[in-house]
């Protein structure tokens, strides 16, 4: 891999590279949704920065929808072996054919894409944490919350995503979805205060703040809790899936 200074497209992020055992790391690039909200793409930045420091790696960000560069843009500007991960909690479309189909358009066929992360049980311990720091308490209903998906692949994911909580959490645990799919949160919500629960907690399964994240405020429940990002064990799945990656190449 070059050793010289890559120059990023606008909007991507370029961190100092630091060489792992002797000679240059594979670059990283995290894939990011996107949005237009400066927090949400602050926290990606953020990210991209934590996922530098544990792994030394050289980290690229891109996104696979809403802003420019995308995956395949950023791709295309980096020499050598490249780990794409997508920081996605479910394979949907986005990481099933969008960042595929990008990387390939751009000539760079040949980079390691990960899993996403949603199934790493870290996640469910981070959603768990930022839960209680809402103000839910044992006893209190809980809904987890996701974008929501088309797929019925990511939807299943979310579906796993519940019960794993349900166990964390020792509390039985219900879907519900932003957008696309069914039931929303509000939905959730109102169907867990019929059936009797005086107190009703959202869990994010959203990675960053934006529309979807303001959106829970307005689904009727008494807490809240906040994103993912920047709990310490999303940017330690990252360099896990990266090492994972790194380790099955050499």
């Amino acid at each position: 891999m070059a050793a010289t200074a890559q120059r990023a497209p606008r909007g991507a992020a370029v961190l100092p590279r630091r060489p792992v055992g002797g000679g240059a790391a594979p670059t990283l690039l995290l894939a990011v949704h996107g949005t237009r909200g400066p927090r949400g793409t602050a926290a990606a930045r953020g990210l991209a920065r934590a996922a530098a420091r544990r792994t030394g790696a050289p980290v690229r960000l891109a996104f696979a929808d809403v802003l420019a560069p995308d995956v395949g843009e950023v791709a295309a500007t980096v020499d050598g072996p490249l780990v794409v991960v997508p920081a996605f909690l479910a394979a949907g479309y986005h990481v099933r054919v969008d960042i595929p189909g990008q990387l390939e358009r751009a000539g760079r066929a040949d980079a390691v894409l990960t899993p996403a992360l949603g199934g790493d049980d870290r996640l469910v311990t981070a959603a768990a944490r930022r839960l209680r720091r809402s103000g839910w308490r044992p006893g209190d209903a809980v809904v987890l919350a996701a974008a929501g998906s088309s797929d019925p692949a990511a939807r299943a994911e979310v579906a796993d995503a519940a019960a794993r909580l349900a166990a964390h959490l020792a509390t039985p645990v219900a879907q519900a979805y932003v957008a696309t799919a069914r039931p929303t949160v509000c939905e959730a919500v109102a169907r867990l205060r019929e059936q009797g629960a005086a107190r009703v907690g959202v869990a994010a399964w959203l990675l960053a703040p934006g529309l979807f994240h303001r959106r829970l405020a307005q689904a009727g429940a008494d807490t809240v809790a906040a994103p993912l990002c920047p709990d310490p064990a999303v940017a330690d799945i990252v360099a896990a899936r990266y090492h994972a990656a790194v380790r099955a190449a050499a």
